[in-house]
């Protein structure tokens, strides 16, 4: 990992970066798109992790329910991949679950592998009425869903 790779949390000033490293996965089908303003409304809720003050990595938390969050916009700018930074944003997304008394961690990705390495276990999507109830009614892959959830569980 480079040794100044920083985690934090997102302010006002990270929305361009954050706009456009969303905007590169939105773009190859693997996240949803998020508008500036969107992103904006949703600022207190992203965590960002930065090299040399360059903002190249993010996720966020959105609650489902009293006891369940999901990952959601966990990226990693091309070039800076492997390097651990999606690990420490995932750390500290679920420390922020913890800090929020939250006991379960969810996650729809195709980055199986990765979501295992980080303690993390397959589960039925079906298992998550709040994310479907939610989310998937409106998505247009909602019939084919080609994700795959996981779940980790707080102690």
């Amino acid at each position: 990992m480079p040794a100044v790779a920083v985690s934090r949390r997102a302010t006002l000033e990270d929305v361009e970066q954050l706009y456009l490293l969303i905007d590169d996965y939105a773009r190859k089908g693997i996240m949803l798109p998020r508008s500036r303003k969107v992103l904006e409304r949703l600022i207190d809720d992203f965590v960002v992790t930065e090299v040399d003050g360059l903002v190249v990595g993010c996720g966020s938390l959105c609650k489902l329910g009293e006891e369940l969050v999901e990952i959601r916009s966990l990226g990693i700018a091309e070039g800076y991949k492997g390097q651990g930074l999606g690990s420490m944003l995932v750390k500290q997304l679920v420390e922020e679950a913890r800090a929020q008394g939250i006991p379960k961690v969810m996650a729809l990705t195709y980055e199986v592998s990765f979501f295992l390495k980080n303690d993390f276990n397959v589960v039925e999507k079906e298992i998550f009425p709040e994310k479907v109830w939610t989310d998937c009614v409106n998505c247009s892959k909602q019939h084919a869903c080609d994700e795959i959830a996981v779940l980790k569980i707080l102690d």
